[in-house]
């Protein structure tokens, strides 16, 4: 979350720049002022552009666009070609995490979190990475933040829990019910999830890259255009739910 804090103050400080930059050099050719070295005295506090009274031999509108172009391009170029890319947290690409602490008994634990939900604050490393957690309920609870990678999820509960920015990838959620949950921004790349109910969920932002949703249940859940298109695109989109619905039906497609 640090890293994302800090990428975002560098593209908003490149936007800054790159709008300072534009109204400086709009500002300047609005004024009738060109683009050189001059003393810093003879700048405007106010702009930081040089009055147009004070430039000698002014030249003519379309050379002074001429003189500007430049700056413009490299304006544009450093600000779009030097940003970093703007990727949801379902599709950040690399992720780095400490090795789990197998010392800690009660790591394998469902526990709510009452920090936050959208921003998946947590006062310490919510790891269930591998755990055994099949059958068990966490219904209702805030899990935002967990990782929950190589876990064993199976017909585990998560009605009306609270999901954003789960890290799950090669996990096995085969038939867990996801009812009316929020499962946002969330990554499943690669994970099995065979049977599961997403029944009124909401699942923005979410990959499943990879994943197995085979005879899964997608009726009314809420799914962007842009995640839809690209779950439809899943092979293993198909069959039918415990239910008798179609899976592929269901998620829209």
């Amino acid at each position: 979350r640090r890293r994302e804090g800090v990428r975002e103050s560098e593209l908003a400080m490149r936007s800054a720049v790159l709008v300072c930059t534009l109204f400086t050099a709009v500002k300047a050719l609005a004024t009738g002022g060109g683009i050189r070295n001059v003393p810093h005295s003879s700048f405007s506090p106010s702009t930081g552009v040089r009055p147009a009274a004070s430039w000698p031999h002014q030249a003519p509108p379309p050379a002074r666009l001429a003189k500007l172009a430049p700056v413009l391009g490299l304006a544009f170029f450093a600000h779009v070609c030097t940003a970093p890319p703007a990727l949801a947290d379902g599709d950040t690409e690399k992720f780095k995490f400490p090795p789990i602490d197998r010392n800690k008994k009660d790591r394998c634990t469902f526990v709510s979190s009452a920090m936050g939900q959208a921003n998946a604050a947590r006062d310490s490393l919510y790891d269930l990475r591998e755990c055994q957690m099949g059958g068990k309920s966490a219904g209702g609870f805030d899990l935002s933040g967990a990782l929950m990678a190589n876990g064993d999820f199976k017909g585990t509960d998560f009605k009306d829990a609270q999901l954003s920015k789960v890290y799950g990838p090669d996990a096995v959620f085969d038939g867990a019910d996801f009812t009316n949950a929020v499962v946002d921004r969330a990554f499943f790349k690669g994970s099995s999830f065979k049977g599961a109910k997403f029944i009124n969920t909401v699942l923005t932002g979410t990959t499943f890259e990879g994943a197995d949703v085979e005879n899964a249940d997608f009726t009314g859940s809420y799914i962007g255009q842009y995640d839809a298109r690209r779950l439809c695109k899943n092979p293993t989109l198909q069959g039918t739910s415990a239910a008798g619905v179609d899976t592929r039906e269901s998620a829209g497609c």
